[in-house]
């Protein structure tokens, strides 16, 4: 007979992204938001670090009733400093922004306990381990303050952390409160990011690296060791894929109980006529970008290709993608011209005077400007890997070259001074997209992609690219929507091939193909909807509230 699952009466969950977008864990968290409000309305609370000061947070709209007579007494009796409100997402959650700084005089008293309690090693700390390790904590107190000023110990409690940045609160609440069932989620092994990001071979050897050693080569101890000693001693440890699972059982030691993968609403994709007007428009603003910088006039037949993520140069891909790119130059099967951007932010300054002189003329012109490869100038230009690579490879952008590469570096919001267009409104432009990764736990810009109808390209090394061939039953290639590359520690240059070889079939398909192309990726990407993978959350709230009861029964 199945057991019926348990289901929490409040969950609370924290995160540095948390009406603060820096990377990939807000959008898991910012789109997740109204399936589990629907499901717990008001009883999922949201909790993030309160750093911006003065400075208007459009993410974030106060309300001062909302839990007012706590929050007087959390500030007054235990100092805590919480602004209370509603996440300005769909399903609007409640949300508690802490001030953590208060904290840090009491710092290393906090460091000291969790290694007593724990065995949480905070000597090495440095960079943004102190600031994570603060708001961390105070996230727990203030669960800690909530629970028991407004619940009992009937509750069933889950407190969710994500990431090593908020461990530290999760044992916290181990610790003081037993009777909360805590979740941790790595998104990313941060040893297992670091071996990558230092060149060192990840998967081959994945079964040889010790997690504690490789930490204290990396100078990465106390963020290592919070993340391990979190993944223990919570009820229950998750993570987002297969891949990065193998990643905490080599270099944690800890599988994860539950693997929560990512899903995401389409309800930012534009339907029917809008959708067909909105691609028109940002393909003929990215067609008019190029012609203007380059001093070219494009066909309107130009294949637009696009990457685009964090400054992860061979993390993402980005190395790859230009070789391949750089390939297409030579290839004379190439049917139709390529016109390729890298959105990716870098360390950029401001702007270019003469390429807005340009677009705002409305005149066309047969000269590139200075530079025609970037959209605003960098702090760096010498020393910038996209623009040294594109320079080391002799890439020309001139007007016989059949392929064109633009490297716009800068969050795409629509106040960037160029563009001025959000990044969606850009991806639905795409005809293709490549995301050709070496290190990616899961992969959220390949899924937007298709969920634009936009074809995407990725490797098997992303958890995405491994959950598309699981969803397919073979290795998926590009005609069905996704083209799954099979990559590796060392075959870079096979990658670029089949990379250059995808763009050039693409480039011979008819408008029949394309729709057809087209529909394959958008009905795939309907499979992942928080609506389907929210199942995996219930599984993981009912692994720990069983261990939670388990102990309470114990100890009583």
């Amino acid at each position: 007979m199945l057991k019926k699952m348990l289901t929490p009466d409040y969950i609370f969950e924290s995160s540095w992204e948390v009406c603060n977008k820096v990377g990939g864990i807000y959008t898991v968290l910012s789109t997740r938001a109204k399936t589990l409000q629907n499901a717990f309305p008001d009883r999922i609370f949201f909790i993030g670090p309160d750093v911006w000061g003065e400075k208007n947070n459009l993410s974030f709209v106060e309300d001062i009733q909302l839990f007012g007579e706590w929050r007087k007494y959390a500030e007054d009796k235990e100092g805590l400093k919480i602004r209370i409100g509603r996440w300005n997402i769909p399903g609007n959650p409640i949300v508690f922004l802490v001030d953590f700084i208060p904290f840090y005089s009491k710092k290393n008293d906090i460091y000291t306990q969790a290694w007593v309690d724990f065995k949480v090693d905070s000597l090495h700390a440095y960079g943004d381990y102190d600031e994570a390790s603060m708001f961390s904590y105070a996230a727990g107190r203030v669960v800690e303050s909530f629970y028991r000023y407004n619940l009992s110990e009937q509750d069933k409690v889950i407190y969710h952390v994500n990431e090593w940045m908020t461990g530290l609160g999760a044992l916290y609440i181990k610790k003081t409160l037993p009777a909360i069932a805590t979740i941790f989620t790595t998104h990313a092994t941060s040893i297992g990011r670091s071996i990558a990001s230092n060149n060192k071979p990840l998967y081959d050897y994945l079964f040889a690296y010790n997690g504690d050693q490789m930490a204290r080569e990396l100078n990465m101890e106390s963020k290592h060791s919070i993340e391990k000693q979190t993944a223990h001693h919570v009820d229950c440890f998750t993570t987002v894929s297969e891949i990065t699972n193998n990643e905490c059982k080599e270099l944690l030691d800890k599988p994860a109980d539950v693997i929560l993968m990512n899903g995401f609403e389409n309800d930012f994709v534009p339907k029917g006529i809008i959708f067909n007007q909105k691609r028109k428009h940002a393909r003929a603003v990215m067609v008019n970008l190029a012609n203007k910088l380059l001093g070219v006039h494009l066909p309107d037949d130009v294949i637009i290709v696009g990457t685009s993520g964090r400054y992860e140069f061979k993390n993402k891909g980005i190395d790859v993608y230009l070789e391949a790119l750089n390939r297409l130059t030579r290839e004379k099967n190439l049917k139709k011209e390529i016109l390729a951007f890298v959105y990716v932010p870098g360390w950029v300054g401001e702007a270019r005077e003469d390429l807005r002189e340009r677009l705002d003329s409305g005149q066309d012109y047969d000269t590139p400007l200075q530079c025609p490869f970037i959209t605003h100038w960098l702090h760096n230009m010498s020393h910038d890997q996209v623009l040294d690579m594109l320079k080391y490879m002799n890439m020309s952008n001139a007007p016989e070259s059949k392929v064109k590469v633009i490297f716009v570096p800068c969050y795409l919001d629509g106040e960037d001074g160029i563009l001025n267009e959000t990044y969606y409104d850009l991806l639905i432009g795409n005809d293709l997209s490549i995301y050709p990764s070496y290190y990616e736990p899961w992969g959220y810009t390949p899924l937007e992609s298709i969920a634009f109808k936009v074809p995407t390209i990725t490797t098997d090394l992303s958890g995405f690219g491994l959950w598309v061939n699981s969803e397919r039953k073979h290795v998926s290639t590009l005609k069905e929507g996704v083209g799954v590359i099979h990559r590796t520690d060392y075959n870079y240059s096979e990658v670029a091939d089949k990379i250059k070889d995808d763009v050039v079939e693409f480039s011979t398909y008819s408008s029949d193909d394309i729709k057809n192309v087209r529909g394959c990726a958008s009905k795939l990407s309907e499979k992942a909807l928080w609506k389907h993978f929210i199942q995996y959350y219930y599984k993981a709230y009912d692994f720990a509230l069983r261990k939670a009861t388990e102990r309470i029964l114990t100890k009583n």
